[in-house]
């Protein structure tokens, strides 16, 4: 996933517009909005710094999907659940309601079973 898109994920998950983004870190609204769209080119690890922080997700995915790591492999033997993914981060810290964290559930199982289907 671009950098851009796992931001803009994030911050829609968390529910955040880009003018409380920009107040809690200090990053411009423009700024921001440019990296969701794709169109700021080498982001300050800094900034990454700063937006890993704020979403409470892991700073080296931001890193990773911006280019200056490299795509870790999940070591042998570990499963999948060996890493938390910055999505992942995000939706567990997500302030969500119960009626939003049953549709989330039921979505999560309808995925699942679509895919046991093919």
């Amino acid at each position: 996933m671009s950098l851009g898109k796992l931001l803009k994920t994030i911050r829609s998950v968390r529910g955040h517009s880009l003018r409380t983004v920009e107040e809690a870190t200090g990053i411009s609204n423009a700024y921001l909005s440019q990296l969701e769209r794709g169109e700021a080119q080498n982001p300050a690890p800094d900034k990454l710094h700063s937006l890993a922080d704020f979403y409470v997700i892991p700073y080296n995915d931001l890193m990773r999907a911006a280019g200056y790591l490299q795509t870790a492999e999940t070591p042998q033997g570990a499963g999948v659940n060996a890493r938390t993914s910055a999505i992942q981060a995000a939706l567990m810290s997500a302030t969500l309601s119960p009626e939003e964290e049953d549709a989330v559930v039921k979505y999560i199982e309808f995925l699942r079973f679509q895919h046991k289907k093919g």
